[in-house]
């Protein structure tokens, strides 16, 4: 049997990229396509096991390296160009364009949804505003090109023959804007990196890119309202000038700027709880803090929804508020040695590992192989 897996784009490695070495693991003979692929070696070693990519046009344009998501109005019509008549089973792993690729009734197209499009969507105002978009001609233009890709995004929906959404969160955004059911299967994520620690330290801590959406700010200026509780923040990014400002009026709060994996994982071992405030599809970063038996205080939205057990992995606060947070703190510190054990909760987190993964993403595919009447072996045994 001929395989394709086909991936939005190879430029920065995240889950997505973890996902798609999972699948590469489970078909090593399989041909991967993507819009765009400016992995070094090294990245290629590790997440495509050395393999070289077909990709599309928009790989050769000017500055795409760099500018590349500036041809997302290009990317449907360049991903549709994608030859893919003889491969029998089509594996997408998408977030944005990859499950469009054209397919004939006689090929089965799996799709492993990251989200529908979400600027596309129903992040489209949040992304508009993010962008310094919401009025002008530029406003227009940008609205104009987001219409008209949500409609290619729905249509070519139709060309999907099974969804898998990576959450619960991600398969009631397919059903809302595809009309489509999915089924979840969740990401893997590489929980054995993290060791269980079971001495904590006196102190909070929260590490992502600066980007608004991450809310770190809003972390940093709760915690700013309590002297008496210590956090640090690893992380760079555009909000960088508004976490510092907050730090250095405050003898509380620590901002440590970009940081080593090394240093990450140690502070990670070592806090009291990891402090979380993103609505995320999925969330692989609190997973990681929980692998580590470190509980997570947690906006209770999206995709946090799967990987942290409300007052037995973690605490949930539900409106992204400085109250919200100062008030979950509390919650957590009344009820912290009754409620939250660090082998418990390493183990929560240990059914989220790769293995898992692979073994229920194989399944799959071969269940809907068999429905199809598509005969193959695997030597393989995720």
């Amino acid at each position: 049997m001929n395989v394709a897996i086909v991936h939005d784009w190879f430029v920065n490695p995240g889950g997505a990229e973890n996902v798609l070495s999972a699948m590469l693991d489970i078909f090593p003979s399989a041909d991967v396509f993507s819009v765009v692929d400016f992995f070094d070696n090294t990245q290629r070693e590790k997440y495509l096991h050395g393999k070289q990519t077909k990709n599309t046009f928009i790989q050769k344009l000017p500055f795409s390296k760099k500018k590349y998501r500036a041809y997302l109005p290009l990317m449907p019509f360049a991903i549709e160009q994608l030859n893919l008549t003889e491969y029998d089973l089509v594996l997408s792993s998408s977030h944005a364009v990859a499950k469009g690729v054209i397919t004939s009734p006689n090929q089965l197209h799996i799709c492993y949804c990251h989200s529908p499009i979400r600027y596309a969507w129903d992040m489209k105002f949040e992304y508009l505003r993010e962008s310094n978009l919401t009025k002008g001609f530029k406003s227009l233009l940008a609205r104009f090109f987001l219409h008209r890709i949500k409609n290619w995004d729905f249509i070519s929906s139709n060309n999907v023959d099974y969804f898998i959404a990576n959450s619960r969160f991600i398969a009631q955004r397919i059903r809302k804007s595809y009309r489509r059911e999915s089924v979840v299967i969740f990401p893997n994520v590489d929980v054995e990196a993290f060791p269980l620690h079971e001495a904590k330290e006196d102190f909070y801590f929260t590490a992502s890119r600066l980007v608004p959406y991450k809310r770190l700010a809003l972390i940093a200026e709760a915690f700013s309202m309590m002297p008496d509780k210590k956090l640090v923040i690893i992380g760079d990014g555009p909000e960088r000038s508004k976490i510092e400002k907050i730090a250095s009026s405050v003898a509380n709060v620590e901002y440590l700027g970009y940081q080593e994996y090394q240093v990450l994982k140690e502070h990670m071992m070592k806090a009291k709880a990891f402090v979380f405030a993103a609505e995320e599809d999925f969330g692989i970063v609190p997973l990681e803090a929980q692998a580590c038996g470190t509980p997570v205080i947690a906006f209770g939205k999206g995709g946090v929804l799967d990987t942290v057990i409300d007052n037995k992995t973690g605490v949930y606060f539900h409106t992204q508020k400085t109250t919200a947070i100062i008030e979950a703190v509390h919650n957590f510190e009344e009820n912290r040695d009754q409620l939250f054990n660090a082998s418990k909760i390493r183990a929560h987190a240990m059914s989220f590992s790769t293995d898992v993964f692979k073994r229920k993403f194989k399944q799959f595919v071969l269940d809907k192989c068999d429905e199809k009447g598509i005969e193959f072996s695997l030597t393989e045994d995720p």
